[in-house]
């Protein structure tokens, strides 16, 4: 009697099963790809790539949000990304200042919030001025800045290039007179005067490059491209960290959303328009999958501690 009451009830599953709608294979529905700042650097022109390759290899649209923070930097596209679903329909493109610096300013953000899927960007972030500024290194601008007040513009307080400045500057021993943040800095932002020095990368200053005065690159090791600059960790003798950008998405996504997603941007990354944008510009393209990413983000986190120890903060 036992084993009739059971083959009746696996028979039952069986049919009930059948008869429940197969769970669609992610994606099924429209992407949205959420940059949190203003189209046309570097995390914007790669994001839109993947976008483009997710419509190619699944057919369906996929598009590029822009949603700019001004002095917020990249925190209200992030929180866009954290207040929306887990079926991968919303992912954000985040500088590592998301996953590092969200977690300490209470904005309801935790270290576990996000999830990355990858890593694909490593910015030429430099430190800049107007061609006829009497300093073409940190140096010379240390020297400077003893007697001058210097302007500096970054894109947020807080965010890892403005504390590597800040940081930098200490260790040389001088104070800028004065900081802003802001969405966008380029050729226009130096040309106007409303900054002496920028926080920016090669892209957003490429129309105009040839006539400024690069002082620094923030990263690893230097730019090729950028004859003679020595990056700010080797001049000041702060700890290195470069700004990379890669692809989160809110914890609680499935794996197979991520490994979907993961799949698609290293074939983005891999494409000859994305090595091209790397060998024009000195970013660095790559693919580095999650879990070398978390490692990354670990480590990251370390250094920001040191240099904001560093700064008292």
């Amino acid at each position: 009697m036992k084993k009739m009451t059971l083959i009746a009830a696996l028979a039952a599953t069986t049919v009930l099963a059948g008869s429940l709608p197969a769970m669609a294979e992610y994606p099924d529905a429209p992407v949205q790809f959420i940059v949190p700042w203003p189209p046309g650097d570097f995390e914007d022109i790669l994001t839109r790539m993947i976008a483009a390759k997710m419509e190619e290899m699944h057919g369906i649209s996929a598009t590029v949000v822009n949603k700019p923070g001004g002095g917020d930097g990249p925190f209200p596209g992030a929180l866009e990304v954290l207040d929306g679903p887990i079926d991968g329909s919303v992912v954000g493109s985040f500088i590592l200042d998301v996953p590092l610096i969200g977690p300490l300013i209470d904005i309801g953000m935790e270290e576990d919030s996000f999830e990355p899927v990858g890593i694909f960007l490593t910015y030429p972030f430099v430190l800049a001025s107007s061609g006829d500024t009497p300093y073409k290194s940190m140096a010379e601008l240390a020297a400077y800045a003893q007697d001058n007040d210097v302007i500096l513009g970054h894109f947020g307080e807080g965010l890892t290039p403005t504390t590597a400045t800040f940081a930098a500057a200490k260790m040389m021993g001088f104070e800028y007179a004065d900081d802003a943040a802001f969405d966008l800095l380029d050729c226009n932002t130096l040309a106007a005067g409303d900054a002496d020095v920028i926080n920016t990368t090669l892209a957003l200053i490429e129309p105009c490059l040839g006539e400024l005065n690069v002082l620094a690159n923030i990263g690893n090791a230097p730019i090729e491209r950028l004859s003679g600059v020595e990056t700010l960790a080797a001049q000041s003798g702060i700890a290195d960290i470069e700004l990379w950008n890669g692809l989160f998405v809110k914890a609680g996504t499935p794996q197979d959303v991520i490994d979907v997603l993961a799949e698609v941007a290293e074939a983005a990354m891999a494409t000859e328009q994305a090595q091209t944008l790397m060998a024009e510009t000195g970013a660095r393209v790559y693919w580095q999958d999650a879990e070398m990413s978390a490692a990354r983000i670990t480590v990251d986190r370390a250094t920001s501690k040191k240099m904001n120890a560093l700064l008292g903060e």
